[in-house]
């Protein structure tokens, strides 16, 4: 005979049921776990939650989404299953964690000075052999210790909040699929059309002198290989730059950090400078740029310089990791992907060598104001 489920179960399914229904396309990823860690709160009498999980986007674990501590407390900290055994523990035995003393050990510095005073419950966020993330909360310091009941429902809640989140990933992945496809599509009109067409003005321009006639046509196909052109690149070029909720100079910051051998340096301009429309795209191709960096090169500079003139944003990234090496440094995918995005907001993203063995990455968009 099955057991029931407990009353505790069915309420934490209907809370969640109601989170995901709110998770329509519109909601941004720090919202919606935002509202996770809030129904995680209401249902298991925890006074602050903070959910950590892998961004593939940014290629590190942060905290998406909390309820009770704001969220930006935790936006420059680096955060990963080495330096939180706790978190590592809680995932591969797949448990509930508990902790009141000693939190040095098993917690960041950083969140030890936040959590110092409490009792400290880690769950982990685990579904079919994948770490997802884990749910970090806080109840008072003299709180009981977690009955099994309460046990049971942090790791129900905790594989919930991993299927919500897998199901989320796997509808971002399904997106960016359906942009591949599309942009394979443009690839096939260029090539069909433009290309077909301009290749037909070669072969004639290539066997000498014209006849008004196939002067003419040529014209004519030329013209027709430009208005080709034209409507093509109208239409969406590909993936749109995240939405961010940080500035450039607080990315510029959080990169030196996190990359201290490659001496990342706003050398000239103003992070203020950069259009409120922008940020996302701005911060997208300097996070490529160093990513390139770090895997590409060896660098001990990188330097960041921002130039607003002339109705136009600039934004030139150089690393010196190319001295002194008999080629230079290959270029990351990413590049080529921020390419397409500078591209929906009109501007035009170059990279390559430079004087001197530096490697630039170069982010020209027009800036007018609006």
């Amino acid at each position: 005979m099955e057991r029931p489920a407990s009353p505790a179960s069915v309420a934490a399914l209907d809370v969640f049921a109601d989170v995901l229904s709110q998770g329509d396309t519109g909601t941004t990823d720090d919202a919606f776990y935002s509202r996770l860690c809030e129904a995680v709160c209401q249902l298991t009498r925890m006074e602050r939650a903070v959910l950590f999980r892998y961004d593939s986007a940014l290629r590190r674990v942060r905290a998406a989404g909390a309820h009770g501590i704001p969220l930006e407390v935790f936006a420059d900290e680096r955060f990963s299953v080495e330096s939180a055994p706790m978190a590592r523990r809680s995932l591969a035995e797949d448990r509930v964690i508990e902790a009141w003393d000693d939190l040095d050990e098993v917690l960041p510095a950083r969140y030890v000075d936040l959590l110092r005073t409490a009792h400290v419950i880690c769950t982990p966020m685990a579904a079919a052999g994948r770490w997802v993330g884990v749910i970090l909360g806080d109840r008072a310091r003299d709180a009981p210790a977690l009955d099994d009941a309460e046990r049971e429902l942090l790791w129900t809640l905790g594989k919930t909040a991993a299927l919500a989140a897998v199901a989320r990933i796997a509808t971002s992945q399904s997106e960016r699929a359906a942009q591949l496809e599309h942009r394979l599509d443009l690839a096939r009109e260029v090539h069909d059309g433009v290309i077909q067409r301009l290749f037909g003005v070669s072969l004639a321009l290539s066997g000498g002198e014209l006849s008004p006639d196939a002067r003419r046509r040529a014209a004519d196909e030329v013209q027709g290989a430009l208005a080709d052109l034209r409507a093509t690149l109208q239409r969406s070029l590909g993936r749109a730059p995240r939405p961010t909720a940080t500035t450039l100079a607080d990315e510029l910051d959080r990169l030196a950090r996190e990359h201290p051998d490659l001496g990342v340096v706003l050398e000239s301009g103003d992070g203020a400078w950069v259009p409120p429309r922008l940020e996302s795209l701005v911060q997208s191709v300097l996070g490529e740029a160093v990513r390139n960096a770090h895997k590409h090169a060896e660098p001990t500079r990188v330097a960041v310089r921002l130039i607003r003139a002339d109705g136009a944003f600039v934004m030139e990234v150089a690393n010196d990791g190319a001295r002194g090496r008999r080629r230079p440094p290959s270029t990351g995918m990413g590049l080529r992907l921020v390419a397409f995005e500078a591209l929906q907001s009109g501007g035009v993203v170059e990279y390559g060598p430079g004087e001197g063995g530096v490697w630039r990455v170069k982010l020209v968009v027009p800036d007018d104001g609006d």
